[in-house]
Formats: structure tokens, sequence, C-alpha cells
């Protein structure tokens, strides 16, 4: 061989011949902020400029393909739309994007609401007190000292918490009363999660609060841990002022609730935004309807744990709460830096044409 050939086995091994790619394959696309001088940007630009980049830029651009045709579907008999879960975990609402969520419900874009306790409370908090912005860096000791509580990059003030005292014990007291007067009638009032979360939304009163357009819409939020947080707090402590009476709240009714809701689904689709308890309680709701048709997750949790939280949608393909074949994606990224994109080009895109 001479020496100045490239030897055949390292030729073999690194110049491998390629096969044709198929017909119609997706070239790769770049973003090329030229085509819009001399115009403004918008996020419909952003989204098709992103779509064919690859990575989770197309990941987006498939839940939003996704959402849209949840959204146009309707029963060819009935007229029936998508039922849309929607899910989200409370640091979503303890941030900004708290202001997207309320969007969706005040605009009755959704059918049925899960999220955690925290995700209820800080709703209604932040009525009553404001969230700062601080940062991951901050001294727990320190905020500590100073009677603040850090949420990510976020303060809420302590005060903020017994403000929600204030308001929200009296409304306990009532609905005690409520309950205690009912006991033997044929209108015998039965506490659930959901239904304390409207009475909560009703009460509120204020059109910043994503529960109280749930309440005014009547749109069911579902919430399995209600007792997870402040509010869980707020009822411990009522158990004391309250003895030897005591709120009850009936959770057996909820389950029936949502997951009558998927039954009855002519079509069903979810949208989740983080893991743990919103995320399987609304696939296994769908679970009772042997699927959801369409499923947008976006969550940063990897599946390597075994965790529902970070499992693929095809996992739950396998415990039926996806149907076969049904369209869905997973978008690997924090949902602050993604969804209010989505929205833009779903669900919000003809109110701002």
């Amino acid at each position: 061989m001479a020496s100045n050939q490239i030897p055949s086995s390292v030729a073999d091994a690194v110049l491998v011949k390629s096969v044709e790619m198929p017909q119609g394959s997706q070239k790769v696309e770049e973003l090329d902020f030229n085509d819009f001088r001399g115009r403004p940007i918008t996020a419909e630009d952003l989204l098709n400029g992103m779509k064919h980049m690859g990575f989770q830029a197309s990941s987006i651009g498939e839940a939003v393909r996704i959402i849209n045709e949840m959204r146009a579907w309707s029963d060819p008999e009935t007229g029936d739309k998508t039922t849309i879960f929607l899910g989200y975990t409370s640091n979503l609402i303890s941030s900004g994007l708290r202001g997207v969520f309320r969007y969706l419900v005040e605009h009755r874009h959704v059918s049925a609401i899960v999220t955690t306790a925290g995700g209820i409370e800080e709703d209604f908090i932040k009525c009553l007190g404001d969230t700062y912005m601080s940062s991951f860096s901050a001294v727990g000791a320190e905020l500590r000292a100073k009677g603040l509580n850090r949420i990510g990059n976020l303060v809420v003030p302590n005060d903020n918490y017994c403000k929600f005292e204030d308001w929200v014990v009296p409304i306990l007291d009532k609905m005690l009363e409520e309950q205690e007067a009912s006991k033997g009638s044929d209108d015998e009032i039965n506490w659930t999660p959901s239904k304390v979360i409207h009475r909560l939304g009703k009460e509120i009163n204020d059109e910043r609060s994503v529960y109280y357009w749930a309440y005014k819409n009547d749109i069911p939020v579902f919430c399995p841990a209600l007792t997870d947080g402040s509010l869980g707090d707020m009822l411990y402590f009522h158990t004391f002022k309250a003895s030897p009476r005591q709120l009850k709240i009936d959770i057996v009714e909820d389950i029936r609730r949502i997951n009558t809701i998927a039954v009855r689904a002519k079509r069903a689709g979810m949208i989740i935004l983080g893991g743990g308890v919103v995320k399987h309680h609304i696939a296994n709701a769908c679970l009772m309807r042997n699927g959801a048709e369409s499923a947008v997750y976006i969550n940063t949790a990897q599946e390597f744990d075994g965790s529902d939280a970070g499992a693929r949608p095809d996992e739950a393909v396998s415990w039926g709460k996806i149907k076969i074949g049904a369209d869905a994606v997973k978008v690997y990224m924090e949902a602050t830096a993604c969804f209010p994109l989505i929205v833009a080009n779903t669900f919000a895109k003809e109110t701002s044409a």
C-alpha cells in the first residue's frame, strides 16, 4: 500500500456509503432573522423558524400541531369538541405563567384542570399579596430570618400566608356551618376538593384569579392532594378551632367525577406541565376510556429512574392511558420557557390577529 493512500480498513470504517433518504424527508431548516428585516417578528414567525430546527425546538412545533388538532376536532354526529385536560404543578402558578392559565380558563379553552394544593392556594395568595423575583442562589438561612420563602428564583413573604389564613378561615367556618345545617336533609352538603375550590373561586371575586374564572365558567378543578400545602395547614388549624365538629372533604366523589368526564368524552386530549400527581391523575382518568387520543407533556424529568414524571408518552400507551396510535409528544423543557410560545400559536392565535 502506498504511503499516501488511506488504509482500506480506515476508509471502510469512516467513509460508509449512505443509503438514499426516503422521498419527502424533511430537511433541517435554519432560522434566519434577515427574513424579517423591516417588519416586526411574530410568535408564528418564530415557531415556523423553529419547528424544523431539531431538538426541543421541533418538539415545540409538534406540541403546537397536536394542540391545534385537538382544538379543530369535532364529532361528526354530535359536534362535541375534544375534552381537554390541563394539568400543572404549583410552581407554575407561583410564576408569571399563572396569567397564561388564567387566559385559558377565562376563555373556556380547557374542559378540566388538575393541580396540586400549592397550585390552588398560590393563586389566591397572589390576589392578597405579591410574589417577588429573587435568585436561585439566595441563602435559605438568611431568607428564613427575614420571613421570606423561596420558590426557585422567586420569594413569597410569609405575611402573604398570614393574609391567606385571615381570608380562608372564615370561609371554612361558613362551609362547616352549611355542612352541619344540611345534615339529614335531601340537599345534604358533601364537600369535595373540586367543590371547595369552586367555592373559594367564588369567594375571591377577583378577575386576576384562575379559579375565579373556573367558578364563573363552571370548569372543574381537581386537586387530589388538597392537604399538601398551606391550604392543608389551614384545614389542620381549623380542626382545633372547630372541635369537636370537623369539616369533611370527600375525595371519592371527585375521583368518580373526573373519571366520568373522561369516560363520557367523545375525544380526550391531555396537556400536562410538570409531573407527579397532576400528570398521573389525568392519565389515569383517561385509562378509564382506554386512553386519550392526543397528549402533550412538558417537563424536564428523565425516565431512567422509572418515575411517572419522567416517563415518555409511549409508557402511558402500555398502560392504556394514551391510545395506541395517538398523537403525542414530550417537550423536554421548563414550562415557563416554552408554554407562552405554544399558547401564542394555538389558543391565543385568533385573538392576536
